[in-house]
């Protein structure tokens, strides 16, 4: 009757007199007394009832995002951002370091000459040919001492890979004779024809940023991709891994410290 119908608009969807429970975005009863929060069935991206979630860098990933953990970007000292690829139980940078500082903002010594370079026993780092565009693309070159450095090259949560490190993911990628070519990006855009066996299934976009050798000089840009671990050699070397043009290999050598290669951080 007109009296129920009346009194009817007094009580809200929880059934309470005067209470202030609202049907919310998500078609349920929230506030008052139902003890929920309203819009709490939503996920981070919106989606009532949705999968997305926030992970440890705060990035809205799954769901209807269209995103994976593996997107989930590193922000170095500088600025430079960084894609990150999960590959087995590793996160790796998908991109070759360029930073100028170490993570206490100490400026990393760079622009030596050869005969400089060749007589150093700290911490350096340069661009291929001395060309900031091919910083830009490949990365910069460290010596190992800068690698080593208790400053610390990585971004915080990060760290330069042990030898170990390297050879749990080459392992994981099928072993050194196929490996190489699941890490390389594909393509001649910036590696040399033929680029052998170069699918980068692994995410992990190896580029061949080339090398400076340990009197100075540049080589090997567009044939090889030589990587820093952070492992001794030797008092005077130390591992390294290198991917090249015309072999799906990937190669372990031990190196003089002087040397300027790439550098891959991986996540603590």
């Amino acid at each position: 009757n007109y009296v129920e119908t009346a009194l009817a608009l007094f009580y809200d969807c929880n059934n309470d007199f005067m209470g202030l429970a609202i049907i919310d975005d998500c078609n349920i009863c929230s506030g008052g007394g139902t003890n929920h929060i309203a819009n709490s069935d939503k996920d981070c991206a919106g989606v009532c009832n949705g999968t997305a979630y926030e992970n440890e860098c705060e990035t809205c990933v799954g769901g209807t995002t269209g995103l994976d953990d593996d997107h989930c970007p590193v922000t170095d000292i500088d600025g430079n951002v960084y894609q990150t690829v999960i590959i087995g139980n590793q996160v790796w940078m998908a991109e070759n370091l360029k930073v100028s500082k170490y993570r206490d903002g100490t400026a990393i010594a760079t622009g030596h000459s050869n005969s400089a370079w060749a007589n150093l026993s700290s911490g350096a780092y340069a661009m291929y040919d001395d060309n900031s565009n091919n910083g830009e693309t490949y990365g910069y070159l460290y010596n190992w001492y800068a690698v080593d450095d208790s400053r610390e090259l990585a971004p915080e949560g990060w760290h330069i890979p042990t030898d170990n490190e390297w050879q749990e993911l080459v392992d994981y990628l099928g072993g050194s004779s196929v490996a190489g070519g699941k890490m390389k990006e594909t393509g001649t855009e910036h590696w040399n024809s033929p680029n052998t066996g170069a699918t980068n299934e692994s995410g992990f976009t190896a580029l061949p940023g080339g090398y400076r050798s340990s009197n100075g000089n540049y080589y090997g840009m567009g044939y090889d991709g030589s990587f820093w671990s952070s492992t001794e050699y030797s008092s005077i070397s130390a591992w390294y891994r290198e991917l090249n043009y015309y072999y799906s290999d990937v190669y372990r050598y031990g190196i003089n410290k002087r040397f300027g290669f790439s550098v891959r951080c991986i996540r603590d």
